[in-house]
């Protein structure tokens, strides 16, 4: 991310994303949960959309000009239940991908669960005397939640956690970090980018792709839609793939309100207005999923699509 560069206050970008729309017919509109729709909280089981987002993401997601898609960390089974409206759903950082009635999972996740549980366990005993450290088993995935942790301890849990993820997981398994939290997964080129590239491949021709989200793990995904698209970085002003800025969940909500009357009805009088059929090559918005959001190089074996099975 060596040439990313602070992205600007969303109204700085206004007339970029309505020349976007201008030219769009529908919009694919994805969204990170945790500190994007929903604010940070000591808890995470205590995480919920505010009620400004979800009557939001509710308006968006019953617009036929607009596909709607949340896109987090949280297992899918655990996000899918905080909100409710979009038919599709990206849960571990894009491992598991629920479009309509069929679910998809990483291969090369679902071998190595065996192992996070393992890590997962083993975490259970190595940490249980440093104070308020919470370790949360998502099956393909693992988090070392340390916000509530004194800082003085922080190093030690770090510390700790990668001693155990070294012994237990090997090569298999990586760390990567977000705010206040370590993630531990299979270690394969594969993030929420690559689950935003596959759900826009089904869109319709002339679809303008944004992405909204709050930490280091939607860099890929801003990557993925930039610079066709539009990336909206949540918090904060570090420089970032993307390219537009908000503040907090409470700026998220009044930029989906927009979206949901401004941008919808954009949309709708360009499908009235044309005739002509969609040919997505020459409005420039094909995206190629971003292949490398997770680090190092792996083998071929790791890079597999993910596999369909039907939902039970």
């Amino acid at each position: 991310m060596s040439d990313a560069t602070p992205p600007q206050l969303i109204d700085e970008q206004r007339d970029r994303i309505r020349s976007r729309l201008a030219g769009a017919s529908h919009l694919l509109c994805c969204l990170d949960f945790d500190g994007t729709l929903a604010p940070i909280v000591d808890d995470p089981d205590a995480a919920a959309p505010t009620a400004e987002n979800e009557a939001a993401v509710a308006t968006l997601a019953a617009a036929s000009s607009v596909t709607t898609a949340i896109v987090s960390g949280r297992a899918l089974a655990d996000v899918r239940q905080r909100i409710d409206g979009p038919k599709t759903y990206a849960g571990n950082h894009g491992l598991e991908l629920e479009r309509g009635e069929s679910v998809a999972v990483h291969p090369v996740a679902r071998k190595r669960a065996a192992k996070i549980e393992r890590v997962c366990t083993a975490l259970e005993t190595a940490l249980e005397h440093v104070p308020n450290t919470r370790i949360e088993n998502k099956r393909l995935t693992g988090t070392v939640h340390v916000r509530s942790v004194p800082p003085a301890l922080r190093p030690i849990v770090e510390h700790l956690t990668t001693a155990v993820v070294d012994r237990f997981g090997g090569d298999e398994l990586e760390i990567s970090t977000g705010k206040r939290i370590l993630e531990i997964g299979p270690s394969i080129p594969w993030g929420k980018g690559n689950a935003v590239g596959l759900i826009d491949a089904d869109m319709p021709a002339r679809t303008v792709p944004i992405y909204i989200g709050d930490d280091v793990t939607d860099e890929s995904a801003f990557r993925t839609v930039e610079p066709k698209g539009i990336g909206i970085r949540v918090g904060g002003d570090e420089p970032s793939a993307a390219s537009c800025r908000l503040d907090a969940p409470d700026d998220v909500a009044t930029f989906l309100e927009w979206l949901g009357s401004v941008g919808v009805d954009a949309l709708e009088r360009n499908r009235t207005r044309t005739n002509s059929p969609d040919d997505r090559s020459r409005t420039g918005i094909h995206l190629i999923p971003d292949t490398c959001s997770t680090a190092g190089t792996r083998s071929n074996a790791d890079t597999t699509r993910i596999d369909e099975i039907r939902s039970s």
